[in-house]
């Protein structure tokens, strides 16, 4: 019995992909402003993309991006650039530099670091150590971000 549910649990990682070879976010290679291999050997879901990107208390991309994909959703923000053909602007290795650690793409930009754990000034003790976003949530924010593209 307790092999059928060791055997259980290790399928029920697997597919979650929590025993994927994840990256580390201080062991992110950035080259040249992208970011080649994925967080996590597993590929992005563009639905639960969807729902990270317009989570308030997720992704809140909204809060800086327009993206008319959403329109049901209210309060786009203007600050960043609206996210209408992203797909089309960069490739997959670039949003995922983007979107891990955006300093590493545009040095002067305000967006957050999403996959970074260490390293800021004037943050919360319970914050240290943690990124805003898993690494597989970032690999569904880009398999998102990669569908939308220019008609």
């Amino acid at each position: 019995m307790k092999l059928l549910s060791l055997a259980s649990a290790i399928v029920a990682l697997t597919a979650s992909g929590l025993m994927a070879d994840t990256v580390a976010p201080s062991a992110v290679k950035f080259e040249d402003g992208t970011v080649m291999a994925s967080l996590t050997g597993v590929a992005g879901d563009p639905v639960a993309g969807r729902d990270v990107f317009k989570g308030r208390k997720l992704g809140n991309c909204l809060a800086c991006h327009m993206n008319a994909e959403m329109p049901e959703e209210s309060f786009h923000g203007e600050v960043g650039p609206p996210m209408d053909g992203a797909g089309s602007r960069w490739s997959e290795a670039e949003l995922r530099a983007i979107v891990s650690n955006s300093k590493m793409v545009f040095e002067d930009t305000i967006m957050p670091a999403f996959y970074r754990d260490s390293g800021f000034s004037r943050s919360a003790k319970k914050f240290d150590g943690k990124s805003i976003l898993t690494a597989q949530q970032v690999e569904d924010v880009v398999a998102y971000l990669m569908t939308l593209k220019d008609e």
